[in-house]
C-alpha cells in the first residue's frame, strides 16, 4: 500500500461558520455523518475525502499544529478573492515556485492555516 494521505481532518471551532466557508471558497461538500458537529467533507467526486468536526480543546498560542495540506485550484487570485470575502484572512499573497506553480497561503475561519496552488502541471494536485 502506499503511503498516501487518505484522509484529512479539518477542526473548528464553529463547524457550521467552517462549512460556509468551504462550499462558499472552494465548493466543497458536506454530509453530516456519525456524532454531532461532524461532517464527511466531498472535495469533488473521486477525490481524497475529509471529515469536519468541533475542536475539542481550545488552540493556545500561535504556532502550527496539525498538518499543513494544499488544495489545488484553477484560479489563485480568485481563490483569494473568495477566501477574504468569505471571512479568511491571506497571510501569503501569491508566490511562483519554479517548476511548481503559484502558492498561497491563509488562515480558514477557524484559524487553521491552508495552501491553495494552482500547480504548473494539474496532474501534480491528485
Amino acid at each position: 500500500m502506499p503511503n498516501n494521505v487518505a484522509h484529512f481532518a479539518i477542526h473548528a471551532d464553529d463547524c457550521q461558520r467552517a462549512k460556509r466557508f468551504y462550499e462558499s471558497v472552494f465548493g466543497w461538500s458536506f454530509e453530516p455523518w456519525g456524532p454531532p458537529d461532524f461532517w464527511l467533507i466531498q472535495t469533488s467526486p473521486g477525490a481524497l475525502r475529509g471529515a469536519l468536526q468541533k475542536r475539542q480543546e481550545p488552540v493556545e498560542g500561535t504556532g502550527m499544529i496539525g498538518f499543513e495540506c494544499t488544495i489545488g485550484v484553477d484560479d489563485v487570485e480568485a481563490t483569494l478573492a473568495a477566501i477574504e470575502t468569505h471571512g479568511g484572512k491571506v497571510t501569503l499573497q501569491p508566490m511562483v515556485i519554479e517548476t511548481v506553480g503559484t502558492l498561497l497561503m491563509f488562515e480558514d475561519t477557524e484559524g487553521n492555516r491552508v495552501g491553495a496552488m494552482r500547480y504548473d502541471d494539474p496532474a501534480a494536485c491528485g
